[in-house]
């Protein structure tokens, strides 16, 4: 296989859906010889921020001097960007690689996409020696195939309601889910939880033996400023390349994080990783500028606590804007209705859209869910085409596209057509 039919065959393993359970990927990874085993990881789960916070965090740890790791899902444009090592891309003869030398065990076993991906992820990073891996969970935490991991540290970002058919639907079943990612005698760094969340992260943490670091306990936010106190050090954040007051949380739980397993690293080196982490990472799709006149901007927000986030966010510049439009398409399992009620108090014209992905919302089902909770959605199939229209003129306006990563990195990827 070349790298074409190489990727065709990966994202033909999305028809085996999501398999929750660690026995396939354990099979496979021992299939492969175990590379999961070498890898001093950085663990990272949570409802949102947690791409972010990993980002973060390899960023500083490269600033450090540190060969590191990242893995975090899904991508936006091209596979490859979901594993990178200081910052660049998987090759594309490594994939093609992995792919020929596993494909007799993928036809017989048939792992799922999300599988293989992380078998190829943890393969990369030992095969070529990184000194620290920071990897993000996928779905959940407990049965997440990035759970094999015996990792140095856990970080639980946030909680809230997401997946609930899978996760439950209550916020203490998520965060027993979540939380399950913690491992024996090591350190856990928590982000602002809500307090039943809070209580059951630190009472997992409490059971294996392992030390809890909380957000409120070390953080504090002053409007537009973050303090992280620890070990008789004051780091003090400010002006990050990614915007949002909870990008401001998320670079402090990264810095706390830091701070603790690494006490050796300067301020200095700590204060550049969260100024160079796009450079360093890659990250897109967190309140991105892809146009300044006119204003368009890319957000991944995708549930309803990110819409939150970004719709406080937003509300600093909206008054600027004459006229303010959203595209907006959203996975199945999300509280829709929810959403567009919220994003219906904030923008003049809301547009639907959606891919082709089994897990989409369709632009029909979209406008369903808008009329029955008296919400205008105009169909919109052609969004790309839309942002370009929109690009060509300075009206005054501002151009909003919002959802699930999925649906932005389609969109950005018939832009770079």
């Amino acid at each position: 296989m070349n790298y074409e039919e190489s990727l065709s065959k990966l994202f033909s393993l999305h028809q085996f859906g999501i398999k929750l359970g660690l026995d396939n990927i354990k099979n496979l990874l021992r299939h492969i010889g175990n590379p999961e085993l070498g890898l001093k990881a950085i663990h990272i789960a949570g409802s949102n921020g947690k791409g972010s916070t990993a980002s973060f965090i390899a960023s500083i740890l490269m600033e450090a001097g540190y060969k590191v790791g990242l893995y975090t899902s899904p991508h936006f444009v091209k596979f490859n960007e979901r594993i990178r090592i200081n910052g660049i891309e998987i090759e594309d003869d490594f994939v093609v690689k992995f792919m020929n030398d596993n494909n007799k065990y993928i036809d017989e076993y048939s792992p799922t996409f999300f599988e293989l991906t992380t078998a190829l992820a943890f393969q990369y990073f030992a095969d070529n020696n990184v000194d620290y891996a920071v990897i993000e969970t996928g779905l959940g935490g407990r049965l997440d195939a990035t759970n094999v991991l015996q990792s140095l540290a856990s970080v639980i970002t946030s909680i809230s309601y997401e997946h609930t058919n899978i996760l439950g639907d209550s916020l203490e079943s998520i965060s027993n889910e979540k939380g399950a990612i913690i491992k024996q005698d090591q350190k856990v760094f928590v982000g602002d939880l809500p307090s039943v969340a809070n209580k059951i992260i630190i009472s997992k943490a409490k059971e294996q033996n392992s030390d809890c670091f909380e957000f409120k306990k070390f953080i504090s936010m002053n409007n537009d400023t973050a303090i992280v106190e620890f070990n008789n050090q004051q780091i003090i954040i400010s002006n990050l390349p990614l915007l949002g007051g909870y990008q401001l949380k998320n670079a402090s739980l990264a810095v706390l994080t830091i701070q603790n397993l690494f006490p050796k690293i300067k301020e200095k080196y700590l204060l550049k990783g969260l100024e160079r982490v796009i450079e360093n990472s890659g990250i897109q799709g967190r309140y991105e500028i892809y146009s300044e006149t006119p204003k368009i901007i890319f957000d991944s927000a995708h549930n309803a606590e990110g819409i939150e986030l970004f719709i406080n966010q937003f509300q600093k510049e909206k008054n600027q804007y004459s006229k303010s439009s959203l595209i907006y398409g959203a996975m199945k399992d999300k509280n829709v209705e929810e959403i567009l009620l919220n994003l219906s108090k904030n923008f003049d014209v809301i547009y639907g859209t959606e891919i082709d992905y089994e897990r989409s919302l369709t632009i029909s089902e979209l406008e369903k869910v808008g009329n029955n909770c008296g919400v205008k959605i105009i169909p919109q199939p052609f969004p790309a085409t839309l942002i370009s229209d929109f690009n060509k003129n300075n009206s005054g306006e501002v151009l909003v596209v919002l959802g699930s990563m999925y649906i932005l990195g389609e969109i950005k990827s018939k832009l770079l057509t």
